[in-house]
């Protein structure tokens, strides 16, 4: 071989290895990269999660059903559930 090509291959072989060593440098960041990104998923994940739990309990206070069935289940349901044991007992009671 001439000296020409010894150059060629030189500066072909350099110009590889630069590539190769770029590559593998962008390979680790893009790794770091994407742990991170998976991270960052997961707390979205978790905020929506909570967004909708809040939408349902603000949803729940200000509807007029929402307002009525927590009406009914704090006061009016524990006063039905004494009435029905009272006809029960006066049920059981009458009929001996």
């Amino acid at each position: 071989m001439n000296v020409a090509e010894w150059i060629l291959v030189a500066i072909l072989s350099i110009t590889l290895f630069v590539f190769l060593v770029v590559g593998i440098v962008l390979l680790v960041k893009l790794i770091g990269l994407s742990k991170e990104v998976g991270k960052v998923v997961v707390e979205g994940q978790d905020i929506a999660k909570n967004a909708n739990g809040i939408v349902s309990n603000v949803k729940g206070m200000t509807s007029i059903g929402g307002t009525m069935e927590m009406f009914v289940e704090k006061y009016i349901n524990p006063k039905l559930k004494e009435k029905i044991k009272e006809d029960k007992k006066e049920t059981k009671d009458g009929g001996k």
